[in-house]
């Protein structure tokens, strides 16, 4: 408790600095930063004030619908600031529980007589009360109001919930974009694996966090190329952001957007592949508050 107190008091860039020392294994320069995460803390702290409404997993749904159309989105059954047994009552037998204002907030109901509402709402109530901003010091997610969502569950033809593709888009002023998919498969067995490729599906030998590659990797998808259009569209306004989509059975599904992934704290492994994808982005500037890109939203 005193740890946890003396966290929460910590002064943000101290935290970030010293937790980057703790998972990245350096000090880092936000003054001049260079590498990815680096450049993510930057974020963190001082963002591109559209982050807030798209990393909001409720308003985002607006900019998803607008910009590569409704068919995309996984069907929401209801959204909503409390959850009463009257709204576990009406929930079909399988579902996902999700908050709109953070990462990690995810319940997945494959059969809801094995849950309880009571179950849901001591959880649902936890999340709620969560200042997300305050875990990560990401403080674009401050100001959006937490809600629970509860979405219909996304499941392949042999009912296996699907790989999660997390597309990181890189779109310099001058030249191309680029985009790396991290592919997450098996996250709910027990035996997660990431694997990342480049735009023509070859496998590459990068590692993030605590995700182990696969062995053989998965073939290329039949619909990549679809799949990696969605997340240029998705991404086109911004030089970077972490475009999430499932892709079952040929179709495709929007997930979230992620404009500072792990916070500025997620080890690359090699570390060589953090400068490089540094180089590719710009700094956020160093302000005391967050200030409007003059970027348009596409």
């Amino acid at each position: 408790m005193i740890a946890n107190a003396f966290k929460n008091w910590m002064p943000d860039e101290l935290f970030l600095r010293l937790q980057h020392r703790r998972k990245i294994g350096r000090f880092p320069s936000l003054a001049n930063p260079e590498t990815f995460n680096e450049k993510m803390l930057r974020r963190s702290l001082n963002p591109d004030a559209r982050f807030t409404d798209l990393a909001d997993k409720l308003i985002v749904r607006d900019f998803v619908r607008r910009v590569i159309g409704e068919e995309h989105l996984i069907p929401l059954l209801k959204a909503s600031e409390l959850f009463t047994e009257e709204d576990f009552e009406a929930l079909p037998d399988s579902f996902v529980m999700k908050a709109n204002h953070g990462s990690g907030f995810v319940k997945i109901v494959r059969d809801k007589a094995e849950t309880s509402y009571q179950e849901l709402r001591t959880l649902a109530d936890r999340w709620l009360a969560t200042d997300f901003s305050r875990t990560g010091r990401e403080r674009h997610y401050r100001a959006i109001q937490p809600r629970l969502l509860f979405e219909a569950l996304l499941l392949d033809e042999q009912g296996n919930i699907p790989a999660d593709f997390k597309i990181h888009c890189f779109n310099p002023e001058e030249g191309p974009s680029k985009l790396f998919v991290l592919l997450i498969s098996d996250r709910y067995t027990g035996h997660p694996r990431g694997d990342f490729f480049d735009e023509s599906w070859n496998h590459l030998d990068i590692r993030i966090g605590h995700y182990p590659r696969s062995a053989t990797p998965c073939e290329r998808p039949a619909n990549l190329d679809a799949i990696l259009a969605k997340a240029r569209a998705l991404s086109a306004s911004f030089d970077y952001v972490r475009v999430d989509l499932y892709a079952p059975d040929c179709k495709i599904f929007f997930g979230e957007m992620t404009f500072t992934p792990g916070g500025g704290l997620y080890p690359l492994f090699p570390d060589s592949v953090d400068y490089q994808w540094g180089q590719m982005l710009q700094a956020a500037p160093l302000l005391s508050t967050p200030k409007m890109s003059t970027r348009t939203i596409g």
